[in-house]
């Protein structure tokens, strides 16, 4: 069971950004209507437009009512008396002074024990500044005096640092050396999303807590494995934020490589977050780095077309001429390790695709005597046929496995059959906003479902190849170079296609 998180005043650094209102105010106010947030601990945004108190709270109810689930006019108003705002430049050193003495008000007024939880919810360039005006004004004292007391009972400061970590692996090094001149490790809390949501955080059980399949989890059983994340929409209003990051950053770098390692590590010595962060770290350290001389065998970039909805993204007015950022990427990785000697991991992600899905596609080889071979699930060769792990984590929540059937009547005719296990259905419950759980976890001092700075530069260390002036070739034809409402441009089929596989593809309204 886990322990209860401690009070604290939670200070957000970002507030009138669109990640705040639309993803951590409500993710928060869903924890304190369900009686999970303590009621000593209160929020103290932070931002450079002027408000009040009351005009910070009187923007955030309508984000909390859309956002939210099952908003409740009386939670909302008992939540919103813990909520303030301060007005001011965060990488401004005059502002600190004030916004120290109102943490300490703060803490008195609620009982918040001295506790301080920053969260930086800005843009990368901002990070270290901030650090640096944190540390210069005397907030941070944990870890950097010498006291006699249980230091359980002493008062601390923890950061959470939002994606993008860095743009990067030189840029995250140095985020990373910033953060340890002010903060322990233990106390930094590099947050990604996706770890909070049910289904991959349900992968660690899946895989060891049942005996039927840790025993298959290697190269002698699986052929390959898939992991796409995939999106309906394109860039929308975020067109310039956007072409400075690219699918790699947004979503590879951070996200996927992060599920990638919970499919792919050793078990752990037990479920505590160090031993689970330290399989993770070792599986993302035996990445093997793709050859620069030739990355077109191992990924595939594109850009989507236009259509009626939206134009082509090299033609939206907010990006620049000729960008070759990428709204679409597809990798192949493979891990020089015992366990996974020789199967491929193939990544996916891109805007404007076929289906709105995030799923994890285990993929078994064929049986080493077929005796079916000559019937027409098997008799196109490769991995037609055989069986499957389907995880889905979005938007359904479920695992679905599949394997050959006979079809009733005469002779010997194969059909594929699925098992399928609906997380909501059999649950009763829908999963939460992903920030909640996540931003109580870090008030209680966990870190299992956060990164450690190695998971981070480990992570980078695998896409910088993509990245660089080696990859000019890759992004050589990137203008429109697949449609809307595909499954990405030809070349990501060719990508698989070249080793008699195929990438798992669901119809538009699975």
């Amino acid at each position: 069971m886990a322990a209860e998180p401690d009070p604290c005043v939670v200070v957000i650094f970002g507030a009138s950004g669109d990640l705040t209102s639309r993803k951590l105010i409500p993710a928060l106010y869903e924890m304190a209507a369900a009686g999970a947030l303590p009621r000593s601990t209160c929020l103290l945004g932070v931002s450079r437009t002027q408000m009040s108190d009351d005009d910070w709270r009187g923007k955030l109810q309508p984000c909390v009512k859309r956002h939210a689930k099952r908003f409740d006019a009386a939670a909302w108003a008992d939540f919103a008396r813990r909520i303030y705002y301060f007005p001011g430049s965060a990488t401004r050193a005059e502002i600190y002074p004030q916004l120290a003495e109102r943490i300490t008000s703060l803490s008195q007024q609620h009982g918040g024990r001295d506790n301080i939880l920053f969260y930086l919810a800005v843009a990368p360039s901002l990070c270290i500044p901030i650090v640096e005006r944190i540390e210069a004004s005397c907030l941070v004292a944990e870890g950097r005096r010498w006291c006699t007391i249980d230091r359980d009972k002493m008062p601390w400061q923890r950061i959470i640092v939002e994606k993008p970590f860095g743009r990067d692996l030189e840029s995250a090094q140095s985020l990373n050396r910033a953060l340890g001149r002010v903060f322990e490790e233990d106390a930094i809390y590099r947050i990604d999303h996706y770890l909070g949501k049910e289904l991959v955080q349900s992968l660690l059980v899946f895989r060891f807590a049942n005996t039927i399949f840790e025993p298959l989890w290697n190269h002698r059983y699986i052929d390959h494995v898939q992991i796409t994340a995939a999106e309906t929409v394109g860039v929308e209003h975020r067109a310039q934020y956007y072409d400075e990051v690219g699918a790699i950053r947004d979503m590879i770098q951070s996200h996927l490589l992060q599920v990638l390692a919970l499919v792919a590590m050793e078990p752990p010595t037990s479920f505590t977050s160090h031993h689970i962060r330290q399989e993770k770290i070792k599986v993302l350290d035996a990445i093997e780095a793709a050859p620069t001389d030739r990355l077109q065998d191992f990924a595939t970039l594109g850009q989507y077309a236009g259509d009626d909805a939206e134009p082509a993204y090299h033609l939206n007015p907010r990006v620049p001429t000729g960008t070759t950022t990428e709204t679409f990427a597809a990798i192949a990785l493979r891990f020089d390790n015992w366990r996974w000697a020789g199967v491929p991991f193939y990544i996916r992600t891109g805007k404007r695709m076929a289906a709105k899905r995030t799923e994890i596609v285990i993929q078994f080889k064929q049986p080493p005597a077929n005796l079916f071979k000559r019937t027409d699930q098997f008799a196109a060769g490769g991995t037609r046929g055989a069986n499957q792990i389907i995880i889905e984590i979005s938007p359904r929540g479920g695992v679905s496995l599949r394997f050959q059937g006979k079809v009733p009547g005469s002779g010997v005719r194969l059909d594929t059959v699925a098992m399928d296990f609906d997380f909501a259905k059999r649950f009763g419950a829908e999963p939460v906003e992903a920030y909640g759980p996540l931003i109580l976890d870090a008030m209680r001092g966990d870190q299992t479902l956060y990164q450690h700075r190695y998971e981070v530069e480990a992570a980078w260390r695998a896409v910088m190849p993509l990245l660089g002036p080696q990859a000019r070739t890759l992004r050589g034809n990137i203008h429109a170079n697949y449609q809307p409402g595909s499954w990405g441009p030809p070349s990501a089929d060719e990508l698989l296609a070249a080793h008699g596989r195929a990438w798992h593809n669901v119809a538009p309204d699975q």
